[in-house]
């Protein structure tokens, strides 16, 4: 027999402590987010699936539950991933002329964990900028990704940087390239050199030059210096040499952060991102914290195609990676209903004190306080006595 407390694989309870610093580091990230100018929206948890799976590029939805809407008979989804709603929101509900920035918080659940450490379930926080095609949005988002997690207490941030426009103009040069775009782009993630010389052996038509660029590709990763050696080996094709140019100008707009560039690191597949993309990442973690980019297009089957780019992460994970969180301090009271003990517990309250009430013959077991003072009274007057 089954246990009637345990839960489903890769799915946890947040205990006191923990539940408490992750609802501190929303607050504080949204509250920043507000101080850029980005704007709070709160998508619902389910919608009709075609709606939450307007990421035809990526594996959204073998990650999407399913189920059908009791109402309509139509299929449901369960997010596993805010962004698209946060898309349809700006072309469909704001359908704004000008740059809109819509920040957000909430639940996602995958259908599968991403690896072998990951949960199902994540706390999605992130932020996005739509209607901007230029560099200037990816370095505002870029920044603001990388302040999230030094508000958080992250020491040691790493951002790694890379521009999706460079293999787009590849493949995009290259027809014969176009019926395994995706295959391309995952072999290119891996580095996988003898694997993208077996694929050219199943599509001979492959030009020579594409070939060499794709071999290459892998080799390119390190300092700023990458961007040079990249302009002597990569085919002179426009898109990648503005790709060079926009990564050049974030790295010179970032002079104080630790960066890497890896121009192989292609991301999530052909068909969703569409410029920069970057991840961040601190000891600690075995993954990438942040991840983000430009998207622009997103918003096409919703009927208005923008320029977009952003960011997200998943609050759980942060703060599973964070020192244990400090225990707060609290005041230990009595149980009563005398008025002048139930004004005093008012006050104390009301100037940002925690006061625990002890229940009579009750024990109390706190993860979260330690009590340090208690509520006595002396002289007829309630007061607050450090506790030896």
């Amino acid at each position: 027999m089954i246990s009637t407390w345990l839960l489903p694989e890769s799915l946890a309870d947040v205990l006191p402590a923990e539940a408490r610093r992750i609802e501190e580091l929303r607050r504080e990230l949204l509250d920043l987010y507000r101080a850029y100018g980005f704007e709070l929206v709160a998508p619902p948890l389910v919608e009709y699936l075609d709606s939450l799976l307007s990421d035809k590029g990526s594996d959204l939805a073998l990650r999407t539950c399913k189920l059908v809407d009791q109402l309509s008979g139509r299929t449901l989804g369960l997010r596993a991933d805010i962004t698209p709603q946060i898309a349809r929101i700006d072309a469909h509900l704001l359908n704004r002329e000008g740059v809109t920035r819509l920040c957000y918080c909430g639940s996602v659940l995958h259908a599968r964990p991403a690896g072998l450490l990951s949960d199902r379930e994540l706390l999605q926080i992130g932020a996005e900028l739509f209607g901007h095609a230029g560099v200037e949005a990816d370095i505002e988002i870029i920044q603001l990704a990388l302040e999230s997690v030094h508000r958080a207490g992250v020491q040691g941030a790493r951002l790694d940087l890379n521009h999706q426009g460079i293999v787009h103009s590849l493949i995009d040069s290259d027809l014969a390239l176009a019926p395994v775009a995706d295959e391309v782009i995952d072999l290119l993630s891996t580095k996988d050199i003898p694997g993208i010389q077996e694929l050219a052996g199943r599509v001979p038509d492959v030009r020579p030059e594409t070939l060499d660029a794709l071999l290459t590709l892998p080799s390119l990763y390190g300092d700023a210096g990458v961007l040079g050696k990249a302009r002597s080996v990569l085919p002179d094709l426009p898109r990648i040499k503005q790709a060079l140019a926009d990564l050049e100008t974030l790295v010179r707009a970032m002079p104080d952060y630790e960066f890497s560039i890896d121009l192989a690191d292609a991301g999530s597949g052909y068909g969703y991102h569409s410029g920069v993309i970057f991840s961040i990442y601190a000891q600690g973690w075995h993954d990438a914290l942040v991840k983000g980019g430009r998207y622009d297009g997103i918003g096409r089957v919703f009927g208005r195609e923008r320029p977009a780019t952003g960011f997200s992460m998943d609050l759980r994970k942060l703060s599973s990676g964070l020192p244990p969180a400090a225990l707060t301090k609290a005041i230990r009271a009595p149980w009563g209903t005398d008025p002048a003990l139930m004004e005093t517990l008012r006050e104390l309250r009301a100037s940002g004190e925690i006061v625990v009430q002890s229940l009579p013959g009750q024990a109390h077991d706190l993860d979260e306080f330690t009590v340090d003072r208690e509520l006595v009274q002396i002289d007829g007057k309630w007061q607050v006595k450090a506790i030896n």
